[in-house]
Order: structure tokens, then sequence, then C-alpha cells
């Protein structure tokens, strides 16, 4: 039993008692905001920026009268179209998550009647056929198969392709699709609280007075979907939120890059200074009026009630005005723009393109292009990613024979090629036409009637779960529970033993051409404590076999004595599969006798239906029969890596980037791939496996003594970091090693490991590793991982994966990396970038990635350069102005400033891109300048030239619109002395008394020039539009002169005038 307060109650066909518990319902939600929520957190989110916070500061600064010489709305308009872009923008993408939800959320599935998906509740019986999504986590209640037996494939949960069967209760099983019975059933269901361990489940059934054990094999979880399943039905005991798929999915975070942290610090960095430059500002103005001011107080007294040393306090923030120079607003979209730049060379780049699915390479996002180039950890998951999860049947080793290689007449060992002859297999009218194989003398034993190789090929074609199906007439297909037994199960079809179809009782197979059905009497199911699997089966004539395949260490323990010399031989056979790379089994098999088997039936019966103790009891029946094992041979398969894995892998370990492979397949197969893959080499001086059951046993197998030099606990050192250094970071540190080493850590053992209490031994005996590969993993177990790194080892991190298994990962990480292949698109959707093979991945790194982050840094260097030094101007210029924050460079200056480095830029750019696409270039570095004449042949198209002009004119006439209305309606002081000055001379100077003296409490900025338009110095109505000229100007070209990007704002001059002095 379960205590009350850690477990879920609910009844069958009973909404109102079930909604007492306010169970959640079956909606989901993956999007961020909402309408009442946006605003608020999505200005959050900005403000993190500590420019954006500079800016409202400066705001503020500026609705004071006596401090600024400027409207306000000079930094609230292009502050608000900052912001707004970016608000736009992210509105745009979870509008997009809203509609995904959407779309999900009012699937229709059967509870009585059509219901949306959002709509059903805990405790409903609802009605899935095959091919459908299953709606929630369900009791399985009843199905059309044999035995209330249900396929479904989990490839959204554990990445896994392959089927699997699930099975009702008998007692559930009985209602079928009877519609009265299924509304009439009230069972009481007690169980674990929501979780998200996919691999288990407990809870009880109570029905008609009597309770039912459940398990993980008798529920329907969340994202799988129905195959070869007419109909089943299913009481639903969590939904939406609370189900496994949703309790494993991690939460969108913001993402930001190093470049953003690091501009965070400058930023603050110059914050100080400017506070510095202001500071000394202030006291020079506080120096000159005790020592100069008097002077001027004839004409310029002070205001009743000022001194000196309110001047020289309202010099300050007036200072702080002048100098924003510094840190223009106009840098985050600056910033922006370049990226967006960046995305485009991705977008656009041949070299990531996957021809065969038509699926180019895309940026998701445009804010984490540079972090690309200063990856540490990759996290990978194997298959689809590195796999293509494609299984060939390669070798075989039968009665101390090796087969599936070629030898010449001198008995050299040939290499195997695609122009190497086919073994011909017409002779079997069931064989399957894209099975390969090479080795001819293997079907010459077969044919010749060798009983072992008969015997071998008679197991392979009954020992498994596989399911047949013959979509058209004499065409056979597998629905395999794993690739490698689908393998395995055509192996044998194509060598004459063809397994073509079964009952619960019974499995039918053609051997040699004849028809033989098989009785059915146990099957010895593969687990990761058992690693092996068997079948028991009768014969017509009578005869009665347990074969058996498995792991070789498993095998070899239970092998009969006299096997000893056959082992020894098909241990080198084994040894050299594994050298190529190959995922091996052992075969054996025994005969039973009548009597022993019927008793061994009815103990297994007994065990089969105990509440207590079951697992226990059918491990040992299983352990008894499976004894004085028969050695027949091995087998050797292949799984097929994507083209480029290897070398793409080595290319990222000689850029010191480790790779952690997380995957969710068993042990071996993952070790397999390893080898495949050179992660894992011969070579290594050792490759730790950290199987453990107990916390115990796990911080035993992790305390490796590769460094003699390590202390016996991990160090942890810490430190300050971040704005203002109030963040405090942990890091481990590497310990050195002599040689290579790997490890191997299965899921279960990981669930220890990642406790508090070991996660820094984890973490510090995996990075001394040279390759780290966790399998049998959760989704959560990834995104664990991830985080332990982030937090631990402060590197930057990247997660590439293609299911929906990988989403939490991908989430977890810096950056999210999404294949779009075999397992949908879920991977896609939440990753920052996709693409279709996995190799694309060195080239994403190491040319976008550096390229991405050297731009940025040159772009920064050369910006802050350019302000820094307009910003001096005005600060050596308070010296030879009395410090009353007057410019000494006007409008017109800065103007042509910003003119000559945006229209020569442009210049610049056609010259540079004129001359690296001419004919001269191509003669000289035929290979590097392969697209003659391109940018010359672009601009000799008129609509080319049309787009130009249409965006200058877009790009202009906002200015000057809203320029025009402003001057008609709210025409300033400059505007209307202005209009007086053309209508008629200028009057003398009349005398008259002094005025009342303003001195530095407000800035001479407005008394300087006509009218000092902050708001067109920074306007952003040129940078919106603007965003259209990168494919005009880049489409056709790769030239690195693309980083040379021009300043997008612009300013719009007018005729300057000095204030009169009266």
């Amino acid at each position: 039993m379960f205590c009350f307060f850690e477990e879920r109650f609910l009844r069958a066909n009973d909404r109102a008692f079930n909604l007492t518990f306010n169970y959640a319902d079956n909606s989901i939600k993956t999007s961020k905001y909402n309408i009442l929520t946006f605003l608020p957190l999505n200005l959050f989110e900005q403000l993190q920026r500590l420019a954006n916070v500079y800016f409202c500061f400066l705001f503020v600064l500026q609705l004071i009268p006596q401090v600024s010489s400027l409207s306000w709305f000079t930094t609230a308009v292009p502050l608000t179209l900052v912001l707004g872009i970016t608000a736009v923008k992210d509105a745009a993408d979870d509008i997009n998550r809203h509609k995904n939800d959407k779309q999900v959320n009012n699937r229709e599935v059967d509870v009585v009647k059509k219901e949306k998906w959002k709509n059903v509740k805990v405790g409903d019986i609802i009605r899935l056929e095959n091919n459908e999504f299953v709606t929630a986590d369900l009791l399985l209640l009843s199905s059309s198969e044999p035995l209330n037996l249900v396929y479904v494939e989990t490839a959204e949960l554990d990445g896994e392709t392959n089927l699997k069967v699930r099975q009702a209760l008998t007692v559930t099983g009985e209602l079928g699709d009877n519609f009265e019975a299924l509304t009439a059933f009230n069972g009481e269901v007690r169980c674990e609280p929501p979780n998200n361990r996919l691999d288990k489940f407990k809870g009880t059934l109570t029905f008609n007075g009597q309770s039912y054990a459940l398990d993980n094999d008798k529920v329907l979880l969340r994202g799988c979907t129905i195959r070869n399943t007419e109909w089943c039905y299913g009481l639903v005991i969590f939904g939406g939120a609370d189900t496994k798929l949703m309790q494993n999915s991690g939460k969108s975070i913001f993402k930001r890059t190093s470049i953003d942290h690091l501009m965070n610090v400058l930023v603050l960095c110059i914050f100080g200074f400017l506070a510095s430059m202001c500071t000394v500002m202030a006291i020079g103005n506080a120096i000159w009026e005790a020592r100069e001011g008097s002077s001027f107080l004839v004409f310029l007294p002070y205001e009743p009630g000022a001194t000196a040393q309110l001047s020289s306090f309202l010099s300050f923030w007036s200072y702080v005005i002048v100098l924003n120079t510094v840190v223009p607003i106009s840098l985050y979209v600056s910033v922006e723009i370049i990226r967006l730049g960046n995305s485009f060379f991705i977008d656009w780049d041949r070299k990531m393109y996957y021809p065969k699915s038509d699926t180019p390479a895309q940026a998701r996002t445009t804010t984490l292009n540079e972090e690309l180039g200063q990856i540490k950890y990759i996290f990978s998951d194997k298959t689809g990613t590195l796999t293509q999860n494609i299984m060939t049947f390669n070798k075989c080793s039968i009665n101390g024979r090796n087969y599936g290689e070629l030898f010449d007449f001198s008995g050299q060992r040939v290499e195997i090629t695609d122009k190497s002859e086919r073994v011909d297999f017409s002779w079997n009218k069931l064989a399957d036409p894209k099975f390969v194989f090479h080795d001819h003398s293997l079907v010459e034993t077969v044919r010749g009637g060798s009983p072992e190789a008969q015997e071998f090929f008679r197991l392979l074609a009954l020992c498994h779960t596989v399911m047949p199906e013959e979509k058209n007439p004499g065409d056979l297909y597998y629905q395999a529970q794993s690739p490698d037994e689908g393998a395995l199960v055509t192996a044998a079809r194509n060598f004459g033993f063809v397994f073509l179809s079964r009952t619960p009782e019974t499995i039918t197979v053609v051997e040699m051409g004849q028809h033989i059905t098989y009785e059915l009497i146990a099957v010895l199911d593969f687990n990761n404590v058992r690693k092996r699997m068997s079948v028991v089966v009768r014969n017509p004539e009578g005869k009665t076999c347990l074969y058996c395949k498995g792991a070789d260490t498993i095998i070899y323990e239970r092998l009969h004595p006299s096997c000893k010399k056959l082992m020894e031989v098909t241990t080198q056979h084994l040894n050299e599969y594994a050298g190529d790379g190959l995922r091996t089994l052992v075969l054996a098999y025994k005969e039973l006798d009548k009597e022993y088997l019927e008793d061994w039936r009815g103990r297994h019966h007994e065990a089969s239906i105990a509440m207590d103790g079951r697992e226990e009891m059918l491990d040992q029946l299983y352990e008894e029969i499976e004894k004085d094992l028969m050695l027949l041979g091995a087998s050797a398969v292949e799984d097929k890596l994507q083209d480029g894995v290897p070398q793409t892998i080595e290319q990222l370990a000689k850029a010191d980037i480790k790779i952690w492979v997380l995957t969710g397949d068993k042990q071996e197969t993952a070790e397999n791939i390893g080898y495949s893959c050179n992660m894992l080499r011969e070579e290594m001086k050792d490759i730790f496996i950290v199987a453990g059951n107990t916390t115990e046993e796990v911080r035993q197998e992790l305390e490796r003594k590769m460094c003699p030099d390590a202390p016996d606990k991990p160090v942890l050192n810490k430190s300050r970091a971040g704005l203002l250094w109030l963040q405090t970071t942990q890091n481990v540190p590497d310990d050195k090693v002599d040689g290579e080493y790997g490890l191997i850590i299965n899921g279960h053992s990981l669930a220890y490991a990642l406790e508090k209490d070991l996660r820094l031994e984890l973490l510090r005996t995996a990075c001394m590793c040279q390759t780290v590969i966790c399998c049998r993993v959760t989704p959560l177990q990834k995104a664990q991982v991830v985080q332990l790194i982030k937090k631990y080892k402060q590197a930057v991190t990247l997660a590439i994966g293609d299911g929906a298994n990988d989403v939490s990962m991908i989430k977890a990480a810096h950056i999210g990396v999404g294949i779009s292949g075999q397992e949908g698109m879920q991977a896609v959707l939440s990753s920052d970038f996709s693409f279709a093979q996995f190799r694309y991945l060195q080239r994403l790194l190491l040319v976008h990635g550096r390229w991405s982050y050297l731009r940025m840094c040159k772009f920064l260097q050369y910006f802050f350069y350019k302000n820094f030094t307009f910003t001096f101007v005005h600060f050596w210029y308070a010296f030879f102005c009395g410090f009353s924050a007057q410019l000494c460079l006007d409008t017109h200056y800065w103007t042509a400033v910003n003119q000559f480095f945006l229209w020569g830029s442009l210049a610049a750019y056609f010259a540079i891109s004129f001359t690296m696409y001419s004919n001269g270039m191509f003669l000289i570095f035929t290979s590097a300048f392969p697209f003659i004449g391109t940018a010359r042949n672009s601009l000799n198209q008129p609509n080319v030239w049309l787009t130009i002009l249409l965006t200058i004119l877009l790009c202009i006439l906002p200015v000057v619109a809203v320029r025009f209305i402003f001057k008609q309606l709210w025409p300033t002081i400059n505007d209307k002395v202005r209009e007086s000055k053309l209508k008629a001379l200028p009057a003398p100077v009349p005398r008259r008394p002094p005025p009342r003296r303003i001195s530095t409490r407000r800035s001479g900025y407005a008394f300087s020039h006509s009218q000092g338009y902050g708001d067109l110095v920074t306007s952003k109505w040129v940078l919106l539009k603007r965003k259209s000229r990168p494919p005009l100007f880049t489409k056709n070209t790769d030239s690195p002169l693309a980083q040379n990007q021009p300043q997008f704002y612009r300013t719009i001059t007018e005729e300057n005038e000095e204030a009169q002095s009266p």
C-alpha cells in the first residue's frame, strides 16, 4: 500500500468523484507567455540587458527640466522601438508555440462520445485505434489482439523506433469492445503520484472486491503510437502536465550568450567610467564657479536659491546626458543585425544542405550564433543522431567456422565493396530482395544440410518477439522491438528459415520450403539484468527445445562443459567482430525432457500469477531451465553510422571539445556504437563500467584512481562572477591523468550518481575520461547531466538530438541542435539550430561559430573605440567651456561622421565585392573565387535597383513625415525664431537689465544648435527597415567582408542656427 499523501486514487467512469482531488486535466502548455503576462515578463527579460536599464534611467533624467536640454521623446522613442522590436519577435515565437499547443489539445478521441484531448479527465475510459497517438497515461483495459496485447512505438519517449508490447489484465480484457460493460466498469486504481520514471509504475486495481497488481507493462504512456492493433481501451490515470512525457519535458529558459554577459560587464564598467568623468566635470564646474563664475553674474545671475554647489550637482547629471554616447542605444540593435546576418550565412550554407530529404540548415534563433564558437561539451543522442538506425547482418560463426568474409585464391582476405559479388537468393521465393550478403559458402552450407547451420537459423527464426505484417501478398514486413532483432530474423528469412506468422500459442516458419508450425510453450524475455532471451517450443514431431540468445559473457556461464573447445574458437571470432565495431550475440539451444517440462510449466504458471515476489520467482525458474546449453555460434550485426560521424568526432576532439553520448539504448548497443565512432578504442588504458544497484556500489565504482595524486574527495572551488560580482560560482577542476580512459554508466546507476552526495564524484571521474557514454537514461536524466556540467564546469554546452526524448536535454543546454530525422520534428521545434546530418555539426561549430565570434568581437572593438573617441572630444572640450555641458561638435559634424561611415562602408563593400568577383581574381585564385561576375550580374538586374530604391524611400519617408508633422503641430522655439527671421531682419540688441543667470544648471546644448534632436541621431526608423538589406547585398556571396556592417542609424540634418544672445 502507498502513503495517503503520496498515492493517486481514482475511480473509473466517475468524473464527479475524481474532480474532488483536483487532478490536472489533459491540456498541455509549452508557451512562455499569455495576454496578461507577456508585457511584464518580456520587459523583465529585456531589462536583464544592463544597457536597457541605463537608457530607462536616462529617460527619467530627461524628464527633469533643470538637468536635461533634450525632450524626453529623444530617448523614449528609440528605446520603445528597440524594446518593441524584440518584443514582437518574442511574441511571434510564442504565438507559434500557442498554435502547436492548440493543435495538440484539440485532437479528438472517443470518450463515450467524441472529445477534444484537452477535455479528457482522469478516470475517463477512451478508445484508441491503430496508428493513433496515446492521449494520456492510460491503464490498458482491453484490445482487439489475442491475450489483450497492444503494440506501441515509443520513439517520442525513449528515441527507439522499435515496437514494444503491452498487455492488459485478464479481468479487464474480458470487457472487450462491449460498450455497456465498459461504461459500467467501476474499478478503483491506487498508484504512485506523477513522476518522470518511464520504466517504472506501481499500482493496484480493485474490481469486484479483488485487487490486482499493476506494473509498467499494463500502462500506455502519452507520446506512444498504437501499432498493429485495431483498437484498444484505456483508463486515464495521468493527464496533461502529470503525464510522464510532460514530467520529462524541461522548461523553456531565456538563453543568453557569453557575449551578452560580457557586454553587461563592459557596460557596467563603462557606467563606472562615465560616472568618473561626470564627477570630474562636476568638480571642475564647482571650481570654475568659485573662481570664474562671479565674472558672469552681471549678465547671468543665479536663480533664486541657486548656489555654486547646486550648479555643480546639476552639471553632473547634465554630463550624464551629454556623454551618454559612450554607450549608445544603437549598440544592441547593431549587435542583433550582425547576428541576423550571421544567421543568414547558416541558412544559405550549401555545404550543410542535405539533398536526399531536401533539408537545409536552419538558424531558428538569431541570438546565439557567436556562442557556437565557444562550445566545450557536446551531449549527443545516439539513435537517429549518430546512427541511421539501420541494422545489417554482416558475419556469423557457426560450429567454429567464420562466415561473412571473402578470400582470394591465395587465402588472403579481400575487402568487401559495393562492387563485390552478392549472394544470389533467387532460389528462395520469400527472400528479402534488399538483403545483401557476399559469402557464398554460408548458403552452400545451409543448403547442403548442415544440422548446425540449419539449427542456427532455426533459432533466429523462432527466438524473438518480432511481429510479421503482410502488406501485399508475398510481401512480408517485420515489426521488431529492436532493429538488430529485425536484422537477424531477416537473415534467417533469406537463408531459408522464413518466419511467417505467430499467435500467442504458435509460431509458423517456412523451413527450406516446408511450412512448419511450432507450439510456443514459453517466452523468457530479455531485460537489462538477464541480458538474454529464450523461447521454449515443440515441433510437430513432439521434440521440445529451448533456444537462447544473448551476451557472450552471460551465455558462456550457462554452457555445457562439452562446449569448451568450441567456445574458445567462437570467442576468437567474437573478438574480431568487436574490433570491427559490430553488435554480437551468442546462440545456444537445449533439448528438454517432457516430464521435467510439464513440472516446470506448472511452477511457471504459479509464479506468473503471484502477487508478491513475482519477478524473483520467475528469475529463479529462468535460471533453472537455462543451464547446460549447447553452443551453436555467434551473430554479428552492424548498426550503420551516418556518413562522416567518425571523422566529425575526430575533428571536434582535435578542437578540445568533449562529446558525451546520452542514449536510451542498451549498454551493449551504446558500447558498440562507441567503438564504431572511434570514441572507444582498444588502445585506451581502461574502460570503466558503472552498473551498481545501490548508492554504495555506485560510489565504489566511481572512485577510480586514474590520477594517483588526486585528493580522495573532489575539490570544489568557489569564486565570484556575474554582474557586480554578486553571483557565486562553483567549479570542479580537472585532474591530470596519464593515458586515455572511457566511462560507461547505465541509467539505474546514474540515478544514484546524480544524487547530492555523489554528483561531484561522478563529475570528477567523468571529466577525467576521454569518452563518456550514459545508456538507458531517461529524458530528465539527460537534462540533469547537462545541468551538472553547466553548474560545476562553467563551460558552454551543446545538446544534439532528433526525438522528443531529447527535448529536455536540448532546452537545458546553452545551445540546442535538432536533427530532422526519422523520429518527428519535436527536437527541431525546441532547438536553436537544426539540420539533417550529424556531420554538419563540424561546420556549424568550427566555421560559422568561429567566424561569428570573430565578427562580433571585431565589431565591438570598433564600436566602443568610435564612441569613446567621440565622447572624449566633449570631455576635453569641457575644460574650455567652463564645464557648462555644452557640445563642441554640432549635429552637422556628427551627421557627417555617420554619413561618412554609412556611405563609405557601402562604397567600400561594393568596391571590394566587385574586386573579389572580378575576372582578375578568378584567374589568380581560381579555387578560392569560383563565382565570377556574381555581383556584377546581380546589379545588372532592374528589379535589384528597384528594390534598393524602394528600400531607401521606405527608410527616409517615415522620418521626414514625423519631422514635418512635429514642426507643423508642435513647433519649437527655434522653429518659431527661424520662421520670424525669414520674415524680417533681426532687430538691434536692446539695452536692458541683465537676465536671470541660468548658469550650468541647464545644459548649453539646447542653445548651441538650431534644435538638438537626439531622437533623430539615434532614430531606429531606418534600422527597422534596413533588415531587408542583407539579402540584397549578400545573396550570392560568402565573402568574409560581410562582417563589416555599416552603422544602421541616420540623422536628418537641418540648418544650424545659433541662439541669439540678447
